[in-house]
């Protein structure tokens, strides 16, 4: 979305929660760029409408990232991202953190989780201490590395911490809205979550994943 689409979109949800009220709950979210010295901009443009949830993202393929951060050293693209995650949570400004480990379809032979996990666990603790969200991001089955991200080991650790998790699908077309969130849903379990987080009114509320589970309807048999 460009800067100029903002307002159209703005008024598009709200058009669409008129349109929809009584059947679906229609709500207000972004997922916005962290980029340091850019804070104040988020800052401004967060406070310029009534957002439900808002996603804070660092993407290490856009031309800025590229020109700013990246070295030869893959590896230390990787630290230099996972640093960037705990700095885009400690300015409090998103409510969960994107796909935190996005970086390991532009890292190439060189990822190795197991290597890097010290630069991990030290981002986390710093997130951690924020009381910011992450997410669990099901698109990640689709990149080059076809894994949710965060992958299982760093889920792991977020759980250690006592790191509030969301679930999106980073859903592009309609068709994707809510993609294998049973299988995310298995998956946090299987990593030693119990519950998944919300946001109304970017307030963070919990739910149990068995009640969540246990309310999903399978669409092919509601045809």
């Amino acid at each position: 979305m460009r800067e100029d689409q903002f307002g159209e979109y703005v008024l598009l949800v709200a058009q669409t929660r008129d349109e929809w009220e009584g059947r679906v709950d229609v709500r207000l979210g972004l997922e916005a760029d962290y980029f340091e010295g850019h804070e104040s901009y988020v800052e401004k443009q967060l406070a310029s409408a009534d957002f439900h949830f808002v996603l804070g993202s660092v993407h290490p393929q856009i031309p800025e990232f590229r020109a700013k951060y990246w070295v030869d050293d893959l590896v230390e693209v990787q630290r230099i991202y996972f640093r960037l995650l705990a700095q885009s949570a400690e300015t409090r400004l998103f409510d969960s953190i994107a796909h935190p480990d996005l970086i390991k379809n532009f890292a190439g032979a060189t990822w190795n989780p197991a290597a890097i996990m010290d630069d991990v666990g030290a981002a986390l603790d710093r997130i951690a201490a924020t009381g910011t969200a992450m997410e669990l991001n099901t698109s990640g089955v689709n990149k080059t590395i076809s894994e949710m991200n965060p992958n299982p080991a760093m889920l792991v650790e977020m759980r250690k911490r006592g790191i509030p998790v969301t679930i999106g699908a980073d859903a592009h077309q309609p068709g994707r809205v809510a993609d294998r969130y049973t299988a995310a849903l298995r998956l946090l379990e299987q990593c030693g979550y119990s519950h998944v987080s919300i946001f109304l009114d970017r307030q963070r509320q919990e739910l149990a994943i068995s009640d969540v589970l246990g309310s999903l309807v399978d669409p092919a048999a509601t045809n």
